[in-house]
């Protein structure tokens, strides 16, 4: 006999599973709460015919899958995306072009979300987002977006939040929990291992089973297991042979059984394959159309090829959602535009908390308005916005101030402001965007350098764009484009009191940036704010306070994936996806596609033959030098850190030590607790983040920063046993201000 919950054990790295793994695990409260409803929806099941049944599991519009009418259970209403409510769209992604209710507050990208390192930010972000879904009568966000920052030219990595679990972890927890108390549901992506744009309908991820649960999972599992997330969202890609969306490893084995999940799985939209396969895989929800989860699902069905129970068990975790995420009905949702106040004061605050002051050298910065006659602010990107562009989730907002915009709103009349555009951009007709027409580059760096030549300070804006990085598209370097490094040099030959501001979602080659710089700030996508919030930094309203939540190398041919390798992955049998993609995306062809690209019956694999090396762990375990250390931030004051205490309670270890603001101005310190092993039985990192705590501190206040790191923390995935194993060793507890800038040391 076929279980409800088929178990598809795949393999290419572990094709057995030990009897103690497959046993179901405790579940935990938070996942407990959607089954309360349990004894009403298994009687509604009951009352339900199976065409009935089928019709929940698949799409019914682009962004909704149908309820139980008969019964008066109403669809369910789905949304992009992770940093905002996406503009109401028809078919093919196309919008619908409502003049104003559909537009909604512009929150900062998940990398600026994860500079932040602030949980708490990440539960208002959350709430705030979630509250603007209940007003577009939306159930579900399709969000958090919290795949390991892998591959530093991923054309996503805006979208995710860190280089490492533990970092990514916490803030997911966060934003879900703020989210579903708001009242909508959450569906977390990419589940999993989504960590390259690259062929990623079609590329299988060969990885060992220790990697995959330490450090591509962990995010998902915290999400799930301790923020209670209701939706997740199976990725486009295979791992070790078999699609996310019909892994039943994944979708049945791990989630369900072993993190107790009872919430509903909805594919990445184009990202089903089968019908039977994916049935007995784990996947609730098709989305778009009904080829798989239609006629097919309900003909297998009556074949015997897919049990009713099964179909029973899918119905059974939309309704568990459904009940738990009141329905809004059409008369209450879009009767108002959903950006409000409480919205944008919320992305005002985390865009503040996320700049990160890279570089300061002479203490350039803050700028002191008073004492300017002149500023010179160069580079198209000063005047560009980021709420939408390029490919995938964007959002209408109802306004975006811009770093030119922010700036001469804080100067104001204290100085004259003077903008040159200096470089073109990248930009390509899609998705509604006009033609980008360029400008003569010898007229523009000639405006530059008139523009720099007088300046008290040159304010050099410099960036990527989103249709440089970009869904469905990995960038092919991650120098800054269109000649901004050899225009910054011209720059500095007649001005050389320059600030950089670098405006982008992801890591640039800055190695000429920092030759002509005195000081570098890091921006990112920041929001319908960021103008005002970078402006707060560059004139010293508010201490800097934003963490880099990963590594910039020196060079991209530093990273581990191409040092090894392994990206991009051999023209074997690959390239063509993306060629394809790309190519289509310039001719505004994308949309017949739909979001998973074109059709491709490539079979690319992507070994993730680095393991555990990712980021700061690759770089640390190979002594290499780097740019900008993961956690790097520099501040208008300065920490200092004492009496550090390590010992052990129980099954936990407790680190306290003291931090005090030795300067003069108030500012928020970010601790971090790493930890190096020694004598241990498996291979480990240099070392690992383990926990992190952000510290505000009014000028010359201390206060005591508290850790717990509890067995489970420091375990590992033993691959024999198939379970979290210790592994005695001596370690190192190192508490500093980034992974690179150690304060204190003990040795347990």
């Amino acid at each position: 006999m076929i279980n409800n919950r088929i178990m598809a054990i795949v393999g290419l790295g572990f094709l057995t599973l030990a009897a103690g793994c497959s046993k179901k695990a405790e579940t935990t409260s938070l996942q407990d709460k959607l089954t309360v409803n349990d004894e009403k929806i298994n009687k509604i099941i009951s009352e339900m015919t199976l065409e009935e049944k089928v019709q929940m599991l698949h799409a019914k519009t682009i962004m909704s899958s149908e309820g139980v009418p008969r019964l008066g259970i109403a669809e369910i209403h789905y949304a992009d995306g992770p940093f905002g409510v996406r503009e109401e769209l028809g078919d093919g992604f196309q919008p619908l072009g409502w003049e104003e209710v559909d537009k909604a507050t512009y929150f900062p990208t998940g990398s600026a979300l994860a500079a932040t390192w602030s949980p708490e930010l990440a539960y208002e972000y959350g709430k705030g987002l979630g509250q603007e879904a209940r007003t577009r009568g939306k159930d579900m966000m399709l969000g958090p977006a919290i795949n390991i920052q892998r591959v530093p030219v991923c054309g996503r990595s805006y979208e995710y939040l860190s280089e490492d679990p533990v970092l990514a972890g916490a803030l997911a927890v966060s934003y879900v929990k703020g989210m579903q108390d708001a009242g909508t549901a959450v569906c977390v992506k990419h589940y999993a291992m989504n960590n390259q744009e690259t062929n990623r309908g079609s590329v299988d991820v060969i990885t060992d089973e220790r990697t995959m649960r330490e450090l591509y999972l962990k995010p998902f599992e915290a999400a799930v297991v301790d923020g209670g997330a209701m939706g997740i969202m199976p990725a486009y890609n295979r791992i070790n042979g078999v699609f996310c969306s019909e892994n039943g490893l994944l979708n049945n084995q791990i989630l369900r059984d072993e993190w107790g999940f009872k919430g509903m799985t909805v594919s990445d939209w184009g990202g089903t394959h089968s019908t039977v396969e994916a049935a007995l895989g784990g996947l609730d929800v098709q989305m778009p159309g009904d080829n798989y989860f239609g006629e097919a699902l309900l003909q297998a069905v009556k074949d015997g090829k897919v049990p009713e129970s099964v179909i029973d068990d899918k119905v059974r975790d939309i309704l568990r959602v459904r009940f738990a995420i009141r329905a809004v009905p059409d008369d209450e949702a879009n009767q108002k535009v959903a950006s409000q106040k409480e919205g944008q004061d919320i992305a005002y605050k985390v865009a503040q908390n996320s700049i990160v002051l890279m570089k300061n050298d002479g203490k350039v910065l803050p700028l002191d308005k008073s004492k300017l006659h002149k500023i010179a602010v160069i580079g198209k990107h000063a005047e560009e916005v980021t709420a939408i562009g390029g490919i995938g989730a964007g959002v209408k907002t109802l306004y975006e101030i811009s770093p030119l915009e922010g700036i001469r709103n804080e100067v104001g009349d204290a100085a004259e402001v003077v903008y040159a555009q200096g470089y073109n951009i990248t930009r390509f007709k899609s998705w509604g965007y006009t033609e980008y027409i360029p400008r003569d580059e010898k007229e523009m760096t000639a405006e530059a350098l008139a523009a720099a030549k007088d300046a008290d300070v040159v304010i050099f804006v410099a960036g990527t764009g989103k249709f440089v990085e970009s869904e469905g598209l990995d960038r092919k370097d991650i120098f800054l484009p269109n000649g901004q490094d050899a225009l910054l040099s011209k720059i500095a030959e007649v001005n050389p009191n320059v600030v950089t501001v670098v405006i982008s979602g992801g890591v640039c080659d800055l190695r000429e940036v920092v030759k002509y710089s005195p000081a570098i700030v890091q921006g990112w996508w920041n929001g319908t704010e960021g103008g005002h919030a970078l402006a707060d930094v560059l004139f010293g309203k508010i201490s800097p306070s934003g963490k880099l939540p990963f590594t910039w190398p020196l060079k991209l041919e530093d990273s581990a994936p191409y040092a090894l390798g392994l990206f991009p992955q051999k023209q074997e049998s690959g390239d063509l996806f993306t060629t394809q993609f790309r190519k289509d995306v310039e001719n505004d062809d994308a949309k017949d596609y739909g979001e998973a690209g074109p059709p491709s019956d490539e079979h690319t694999y992507a070994y993730y033959e680095d393991k555990m090396l990712v980021g700061y762990r690759w770089y640390d375990t190979k002594k290499m030098d780097v740019m900008y250390p993961f956690g790097h931030g520099l501040s208008y004051t300065e920490f200092q850190y004492d009496n550090l205490s390590a010992k052990r309670s129980g099954d936990k270890i407790i680190v306290t030590f003291d931090v005090t603001n030795t300067g003069s101005v108030a500012g928020d310190e970010v601790a971090q607790l790493y930890v190096h092993r020694d004598g241990g039985s498996v291979e480990w990192p240099e070392q690992e983040l383990k926990a992190f705590k952000r510290v505000p501190l009014a000028a010359g206040a201390k206060t005591q920063v508290k850790f717990e790191i509890s067995s489970k923390d420091l375990s590992y995935w033993d691959v024999e046993t198939h379970g979290w194993k210790e592994d005695p060793c001596s370690l190192k507890l190192s508490v500093g201000s980034s992974s690179r800038d150690i304060r204190l040391e003990q040795t347990l």
